[in-house]
């Protein structure tokens, strides 16, 4: 029998707060983390913006001697399965069987500090002097690993990798292990470092930065708005403890949400672009809704990809109104990206914690910097300031570069 799979646990490292007090608390007074690059010199870079993490001490979770062996990417995921396994007492609970816990983390590209670092040693110094540690600070999957090693976590380990879909997937991954009776709990999420000269270089050749507010940063991150003009990159992480139902309840933890189904399909289309008619998405949100056993009339709340790039913003539109039909104009819609920038393979995980608060709280957080309407962004996007209203069903909608798509669903815990 498929098991019920319940969110008994939340962490939090990005731009506008690294807890999930101080996090949330930003989203829904509207405040930006998006400033000045002060990682690298930006002299010569077009971009000098980015979603910094603000707030974060490693020292408070990791050994010192350690953390100098973690690349950003590693310890931002760290922070964050910290507060996330905190919060849900699961290594506080002596019944817990650790070979049936498991860890699954997704990132887009891994520890690209540590790689850009290690070249510039190869090319002046020679390949003797590369460091031993190279390898397992910019690997992908090492996030998963050490939170593993952290608590003694034996179950499915590994790491997931599709753009900026990619902690999508990783809590898919862990609804399906504890659907299966494989595992009793994970500890799931995404977590990205990319604010590197490389990966600002990068971003911005593909022309998918936005480059018109560069002495207003806060403003840049403009999801829906008729004057978006790309994406503002950010850093950070996010975890959530999932269990299934029989487990959390058996130990008395506190569930905070429920995530109730899924879809995940991908375009088929290009390399970088939606498909302009949202084909790959339309299906994903489907199959997310029958997954749920819901109706399109349930959906309350979405917490949308919303980039801030003219085509994202408008295909996601059309997704919306494509599965929901005149319901879409009565749901409430946010990207909460206009604030912490976007955090690639760490987007979704952060944006579910943002989705579940909405719900608990019954709080939707704003869209800001929503300044012009755009006719093709016609929905509700909860312009600028949050607003009260009572969640029951709300999806979180990711999107990645290779036509990634995946969509999930929670669910106010009711019993």
């Amino acid at each position: 029998m498929s098991q019920r799979v319940v969110i008994t646990g939340m962490g939090v490292v990005s731009p506008v707060g690294s807890t999930v007090d101080t996090f949330w608390d930003s989203l829904i007074h509207g405040r930006s983390g998006v400033g000045l690059i002060t990682h690298f010199d930006t002299k010569d870079f077009l971009v000098k913006i980015g979603g910094q993490v603000q707030g974060f001490d490693v020292a408070k979770v990791v050994d010192p001697k350690e953390a100098k062996r973690m690349d950003r990417f590693l310890q931002y995921a760290m922070g964050a399965a910290v507060e996330a396994v905190a919060q849900s007492g699961l290594d506080q609970t002596p019944s817990v069987d650790k070979t049936r816990v498991g860890v699954v983390v997704g990132c887009g590209i891994g520890g690209l500090s540590t790689i850009e670092a290690n070249h510039g040693v190869l090319q002046s110094r020679g390949p003797s002097r590369v460091s031993p540690f190279f390898v397992p600070m910019s690997i992908i999957d090492m996030a998963s690993g050490m939170v593993s090693i952290r608590y003694g976590f034996m179950g499915p380990n590994y790491g997931v990798v599709s753009a900026c879909s990619s902690a999508g997937h990783a809590f898919i991954d862990a609804v399906n292990l504890i659907r299966l009776g494989k595992v009793d709990a994970m500890v799931c999420g995404g977590t990205e470092s990319c604010l590197t000269p490389t990966g600002v270089a990068g971003f911005t050749s593909a022309q998918a930065l936005s480059t018109s507010f560069a002495t207003e940063p806060h403003r840049a991150s403009r999801p829906f708005d008729k004057n978006r003009d790309g994406f503002v990159m950010g850093e950070g992480a996010g975890m959530l403890v999932l269990e299934s139902l029989e487990h959390a309840q058996k130990r008395g933890a506190t569930i905070f949400a429920e995530i109730s189904g899924y879809g995940m399909t991908g375009d088929a289309y290009h390399i970088t672009a939606p498909h302009p008619e949202g084909t790959g998405s339309i299906l994903a949100f489907r199959e997310a809704l029958r997954d749920s056993g819901i109706n399109p009339e349930d959906v309350d709340y979405i917490n949308a990809h919303g980039t801030s790039t003219p085509l994202n913003d408008k295909t996601e539109t059309k997704v919306f109104k494509e599965v929901l039909g005149s319901h879409a104009y009565k749901v409430s819609v946010s990207s909460t990206k206009s604030m912490t920038g976007h955090m690639i393979g760490a987007a979704a995980a952060v944006e579910a914690v943002a989705t579940i608060l909405a719900i608990r709280t019954g709080i939707v957080p704003p869209t800001i910097n929503f300044e012009t309407p755009d006719p093709e962004c016609d929905l509700d996007v909860t312009p600028n300031v949050a607003k009260e209203r009572s969640i029951r069903y709300a999806l979180k909608n990711s999107l990645g570069f290779g036509g990634h798509n995946a969509a999930i669903v929670f669910k106010r815990w009711e019993g």
